[in-house]
Parts: C-alpha cells; sequence; structure tokens
C-alpha cells in the first residue's frame, strides 16, 4: 500500500487553533483551493492527494448505495456502520436464529455469507467533467420539455458509452445543474457479511439515544468483497474470490483526542442548503409536520402487529429503523428551522441576495427574473401536492402494490429504445429490478401488508374535492366526504378481493412477472397488478408534468446558482447529490444550549452507567465481562491516558448528512481513526442551513471497535487481516478502578 503522504505539525499549532463547525462537503476537485485553511488547522500534507479518486486515501473510500465504506485489508475487507447491513443481518435471520438480536462473526472465509440479493459494492475509478456535452449548445428558445429531453438524451448516451467496459456510471449535476460530471465505478456485485456485533452493542441506546450526546454505540460491522476467479464482478458464486483492491486504509490503534484534526470522506445523500426560502417554508410548514405525523401512525401500528409475533419483528425491522430515524431527524429539523430560527435566518438571506441583485444593472440583467420564476415554480408544484403525497404513501405502505407498479411499468417501458426508457426502468436497471422482487420474500407479509395499506387508504379517503385519486375511487366506490363508517365498509370489501387475488406474495411469480408483457400481465387477473394498472395513467401524467417543470428548473436554477456563486465570492460547495466528498473538522465537545456542555468523548465507563438488563441499553454480559476485566488490570493497547478508559464515541465539527453513514474518519496521516454514523440533534437542520456554532458529527472511536472486536467477540482474525497488534504499551494498563464517574456506576452483571 502507497504511503500516505500526510503528516502533522505541531501539536502546539493545532491545540491554538479553535474552530466552530466547518461548512463544507467537499468536492474532491475543491480541496486544493482550501489548502490554507488546512495548514491553519496544522496540516502538511499535499492537498492534491484528496484529488486523486484512485490514490491514498480516496481509492479505498466505496459506496454500498445508500451508506459509505471503506476496504481495510488487501483482500477486499471492508468496514461499514452495523445499521447499515441491518437489511444483511435481516435476510440470514430467522426467528430461531436472530442475527439482528444476536449478531454474527464468521470464523473462516468459508463461513461468510451473502449479504443479500441486491448488495453492492461501488468502487469510483474516475471522474471527468461533462458540462458542455450535457448543457453545451442547448437552444435558449427551446421549450422547457424540449430542455428536459435534450438532457435527459445526453445524460443517457453519455452513461451508455461509459459502461461498455461493464463499468457502473452516472452523469451527476452539481450547483443545481451548472456543472455535470461523469463518475464511474466498478460495481462489485457479491458482498458477504463478515462480522456484525450483538444489538447490544451495535445499536446500544437505541431510538433513546439516536441523534444524542452523549452516545454509547458500536455502530460498525464488516462486508467483504468478492469477484470471479479472473478478478472481475460476478454474482454470487461459491467459487468467487476476495476482491484485491489497489487501496486500503491503516486502521488505527492510537484513536483521537480533543482538538486532533479530521477528515471524513463518504458518499453524503442530499442537502437543501441552497433551496429557495419558499421551498424550505414549505417543508418546514408542511412537509415535515406531516412526515411526523405519518412515521408516528406507521409505527404505532407497526407496534401493534409485531408484538406477538417474533417473525414479523423480524420482517418489520428495517422499516421499523427507518422510520424511527426519519421521525427523530424530521422532528430536529422542525425545531431547528422552526423554533431555532433558522428559517428566519433563510428568509434574510434570500432578501439580501435579492438586495445585492438589485443593487446592480448589470445583476439585475443576469439574474433579476431567477427567483420569482422559481418561486412561481414552487407554487405550481405545490398546486396538487396533497393528491401526489397520498398516491405515493398507497405504494410506500404496500409491498404488493410497489411490486405490482414496478412489474407494470417495466412491461409499458420495455418496449421503448433503451433511450426512451425512463432511468430506473433501462436494460441496465433489469437485474436490480430482479433482485429486488428477490429479496422482497424476506420482507413480504400478507397481515402487515393489508394493515398498512389500510391506513394509507384511510388518508385517501380524507383527501378534498379536486384533489382526489379518482381511479382509485372508481375501485374502491369511494366519495368525497363519504360517511366515516360506508367508507371503513367499501375499504374492507375492496382489500377482502385484493389480497383474495393476488399471487403478489409468491417470489416465483413476481419473479415471471417481470419478463411478462403489458397484455399478459393484464391478462393474469392479478388483483394487485389491476390496481397499479387503475393507477398508472394519473402517475404517469404526475411524471410528465414533473419533466417539464425540470426543464423549467434545468434554465433557471444555474443562473440563481451562479448569482449565489458570485455572492459568496466564488468557493461554495454544491449540494450533497450523493456522490464522493470531503468534509474535515477537529473534535470538540459543544454548548447545545445554556449551562449545558458536551465533552467530545465517551468510553466504557458510560456503557455500565447506562447498562440496564432490558430493552435498548441491555449490553452482552460477555462485554461486561470484558469491562470488568479491564478495570481488573487487564492491559489493553487500546486504553486512552486521557481520559482514563476505553474510548467509545466522540463528536466533531465536521459536516456530513445522511449517506455519510459508514464514513472513515481519518487523522492527518490518513489512518482510520473511527466511522461517523450520526449527528447530534441540534444539528439536523444544517441540512438547510447550516450552523457553525452547534454542529456536531458522532463517530465511534476505532479503539472501542478493535478493543470489542478483540476481548468480546473472538474477531481476532480480522485484526490480523487488518494488521493491528494487540501487544499493549507499556503505559496501556487500566487503573483497578475507573475515573471517578459523575454518579456510582451501576453494579457489574
Amino acid at each position: 500500500m502507497r504511503a500516505f503522504r500526510f503528516v502533522v505539525l505541531g501539536l502546539v499549532v493545532v491545540l491554538s487553533i479553535g474552530i466552530a463547525a466547518e461548512e463544507g462537503m467537499w468536492m474532491p476537485q475543491q480541496i486544493p483551493a482550501l489548502a490554507a485553511k488546512l495548514r491553519a488547522l496544522g496540516f502538511a500534507g499535499d492537498p492534491k492527494s484528496f484529488a486523486d479518486l484512485t490514490g491514498q486515501p480516496m481509492g479505498a473510500i466505496v459506496s454500498l448505495g445508500g451508506c459509505t465504506a471503506s476496504f481495510v485489508s488487501p483482500d477486499g475487507l471492508i468496514v461499514t456502520n452495523h445499521h447499515c447491513v441491518t437489511g444483511g443481518l435481516q435476510f440470514n435471520s430467522t426467528p430461531q436464529r436472530n442475527l439482528l438480536k444476536d449478531g454474527f462473526f464468521a470464523p473462516t472465509l468459508a463461513d461468510e455469507v451473502s449479504n443479500g440479493p441486491g448488495s453492492r459494492v461501488f468502487v469510483t475509478t474516475s471522474v471527468v467533467e461533462a458540462t458542455a456535452e450535457i448543457v453545451g449548445g442547448i437552444d435558449p428558445k427551446a421549450s422547457d420539455r424540449e430542455r428536459f429531453d435534450t438532457i435527459d438524451r445526453r445524460v443517457k448516451a453519455r452513461v451508455a458509452a461509459c459502461e461498455k467496459d461493464g463499468s457502473r456510471c452516472t452523469v451527476a449535476s452539481f450547483f443545481e445543474g451548472r456543472q455535470f460530471f461523469e463518475i464511474k465505478q466498478l460495481e462489485i456485485k457479491d458482498v458477504r457479511l463478515v462480522y456484525a456485533p450483538a444489538e447490544g452493542i451495535g445499536v446500544f441506546g437505541g431510538e433513546t439515544d439516536n441523534w444524542r450526546w452523549p452516545r454509547h454505540t458500536g455502530d460498525w460491522s464488516y462486508l467483504r468483497a468478492y469477484v470471479g476467479k479472473d478478478g472481475k464482478p460476478a454474482a454470487y458464486d461459491k467459487a468467487n474470490v476476495p476482491y484485491r483492491p489497489k487501496r486500503w486504509l491503516k486502521v488505527a490503534a492510537s484513536g483521537v483526542k480533543p482538538d486532533d484534526l479530521v477528515f471524513v470522506v463518504g458518499y453524503p445523500g442530499r442537502t437543501q442548503r441552497h433551496q429557495t426560502y419558499a421551498e424550505v417554508r414549505e417543508t418546514v410548514e408542511w412537509a415535515l409536520p406531516r412526515s411526523i405525523r405519518l412515521s408516528e401512525e406507521q409505527l404505532a401500528l407497526i407496534d401493534t402487529l409485531a408484538k406477538e409475533n417474533p417473525a414479523l419483528a423480524i420482517k418489520l425491522a428495517g422499516r421499523v429503523q427507518g422510520l424511527n430515524n426519519g421521525l427523530t431527524n424530521s422532528r430536529g429539523v422542525l425545531e431547528g428551522m422552526a423554533k431555532g430560527g433558522a428559517l428566519a435566518k433563510k428568509q434574510a438571506r434570500e432578501q439580501d441576495l435579492a438586495a445585492w441583485i438589485a443593487a446592480s444593472p448589470a445583476r439585475q440583467e443576469k439574474y433579476g427574473q431567477a427567483l420569482s420564476a422559481l418561486q412561481a415554480l414552487q407554487a405550481q408544484g405545490e398546486s396538487t401536492r396533497e393528491r401526489n403525497a397520498a398516491l405515493g404513501l398507497l405504494s410506500s405502505a404496500s409491498s404488493y402494490l410497489a411490486a405490482a407498479q414496478t412489474l407494470y411499468r417495466l412491461s409499458m417501458q420495455r418496449p421503448k429504445d433503451d433511450v426512451a426508457r425512463d432511468p430506473g426502468f433501462q436494460e441496465r436497471d433489469w437485474s436490480r429490478i430482479r433482485e429486488g422482487q428477490d429479496r422482497l420474500q424476506r420482507t413480504i407479509d400478507p397481515a402487515a401488508d393489508r394493515a398498512l395499506l389500510r391506513w394509507a387508504l384511510d388518508k385517501a379517503v380524507a383527501l378534498p374535492a379536486g384533489q382526489r385519486i379518482e381511479p382509485l375511487d372508481r375501485l374502491v366506490g369511494l366519495t368525497p366526504g363519504m360517511d366515516k363508517a360506508a367508507a371503513g365498509a367499501a375499504i374492507e370489501k375492496y382489500l377482502d378481493s385484493l389480497y383474495a387475488g393476488t399471487k403478489l406474495a409468491d417470489r416465483d411469480v413476481r419473479l415471471a412477472y417481470i419478463d411478462k408483457s403489458t397484455a399478459e400481465l393484464t391478462a393474469s387477473g392479478d388483483t394487485f397488478i389491476a390496481l397499479a394498472a387503475a393507477l398508472e395513467p394519473l402517475a404517469e401524467a404526475n411524471r410528465e408534468a414533473a419533466k417539464t417543470r425540470a426543464g423549467a428548473y434545468a434554465r433557471i436554477r444555474p443562473v440563481y446558482m451562479e448569482a449565489l456563486l458570485e455572492h459568496a465570492g466564488g468557493l461554495l460547495a454544491p449540494d450533497a447529490n450523493s456522490t464522493l466528498r470531503v468534509t474535515y473538522g477537529q473534535v470538540k465537545g459543544v454548548s447545545p444550549r445554556d449551562g449545558l456542555f458536551y465533552k467530545p468523548q465517551t468510553t466504557l465507563q458510560g456503557i455500565v452507567e447506562k447498562h440496564t438488563g432490558s430493552g435498548e441499553f441491555d449490553a452482552p454480559q460477555k462485554q461486561l465481562d470484558a469491562i470488568k476485566a479491564l478495570r481488573a488490570g487487564k492491559t489493553t493497547p487500546f486504553f486512552d491516558k486521557g481520559v482514563n478508559d476505553v474510548p467509545v464515541n466522540f463528536l466533531s465539527t465536521v459536516d456530513t448528512t445522511g449517506g455519510n453513514s459508514g464514513s472513515p474518519t481519518l487523522n492527518a496521516k490518513g489512518e482510520l481513526v473511527g466511522l461517523l454514523f450520526d449527528g447530534t440533534y441540534e444539528s439536523v437542520s444544517s441540512d438547510y442551513l447550516f450552523d457553525s456554532v452547534k454542529t456536531r458529527s458522532i463517530h465511534v472511536d476505532s479503539r472501542y471497535m478493535l478493543w470489542t472486536m478483540a476481548e468480546v467477540d473472538g474477531a481476532r482474525r480480522l485484526l490480523d487481516e487488518m494488521g493491528v497488534s494487540l501487544n499493549p504499551p507499556a503505559a496501556a494498563k487500566a487503573p483497578a478502578k475507573p475515573a471517578a464517574p459523575a454518579k456510582a456506576p451501576t453494579p457489574l452483571r
């Protein structure tokens, strides 16, 4: 492995620099322009190293298609967050062998199991600007729909050319369509589960601690990438061999301390910092309250369904985790934006931008119409939001309906030329559709599905006149203002026939339907296919309207972004868009509100204090025993004299969001010192307006991960593979007693 050309300036320099949270999920090629800021923080390496996506450390960072991960050995071993492998644990679980609860460790390579159909590892191999090819030369007089179609065709053609060698490619928009980059990735299709700690470690604290500090969660897991014997990506096969990455990260046993400079490299999902005030206001006043209400209702319904059914609880675990996580996030964003004054600040910033534009005739001519045009488009989208949201809720609630809609829409898209097919339904997507229908078998349940669809139908019943889902009304027999009892009876009657007349719970039927024509699907008589067919014209009309609006946005947003860039002086990070980004900061605590301060690190002592023996705070007995052995003087190389214990989690000022889960936290030498897994509750509204004072990200310390692997779970073969030594230095002995806690610790059990 090539040595990483990063060194640290004197400790005094680093400690003398105090910073607030540093805004910016930067494109790797932007990092060299930030050299002065990095030097001020004590960084003496070459910032250009970040722009080399095939070098160190960037070549070791991978995407899992929703989470980030990194190679940590030359044999394709990958580390990511525990919550990023929930699907794999669920896929391999049964009521008799619940990996979600008990965890998993493969003693040998032969014991490593498939992470499930559709699991992917994406290794970025190149990023090339494609702006001119995508938006260059478009006739200024082209209609909005013509503009959309032109960009859509060009993107698809560029992707098709890029993928001729078997790579997976995307053409991503940056700065709201002002720039485009072609991103080429190696797509590894055989991903196997290697190790995940038990629920009492990996999810310790549960929803009570989610987005909270202090935190004591062991949010890590390990996967491995496999390829065919020829070294090329291949579908799962026992004969496949571990992938040999060109780059991998060294996992540091030394960890971090307060004020250390750290980097996080990963694939953040979406931020909305460059949205207009009108867009953010709709989110705060309508979308977030609605999301909170619906999540609360679904969770209550699922809780009732799963209480006495362990098998159903396993099937619904992923949905519950997602709903809970989104619920806490939405509450935090709403609180920060509305109660915290961020929405008012957003309005003030936009007013400042408008005044800056108005102050110059040249700027008025160039940018003057952008804001009003965006506001008009926003109002247009809001006009049918209730109906469209209720339509989307039906398929998000029902796996049966979602499957039927996918299969029916695929049958309609397949006869078209590939370039004319909608994204997600091109030939490049067919294998993923098949894998999705295969994997669905582990989560689909008729009783739960019916209950959730019944709940969603109640929302459709409540729609006002003018916002009705008319084809649904006709099928079910609903009318605006219908008596609740009568509507309920009509729904129950319809659901009886709907679930009695479908075979979509059968995996083989779903897989067979993938290759059927529209006529063949219709002739099957499947009631859910019939429902999907009835809803499709409205769904397609919505998609067509969205394409026209997208064409308008493609004309206006780049102008708006150019105004923002000029107003900001030229150096500005684009909103996150699931592409590779770099962010940096320091290990620091924070005062979230008056009279309270969050220390930057937590330790094993906090696990002992929080442990109750049940529910969300039920640490495994073997972990408690290992802590007790440490207290009795057992040596470990992972002990930190600064906190007088083994560190567990830490806070930093880096700027992150969803999708960064599993991102490696690197020290200034490029070594992995932790994994990013969460943010504080006070930080979540920064997706819309960055708070440089309160924003903090939460990381699991590499020393806690390594200590647990060595002393609790017996995963020493992985430590050996990563080159981690278990020989403690002379000064690494734990004291006979822990540092004095704020309160007496809970007795060990």
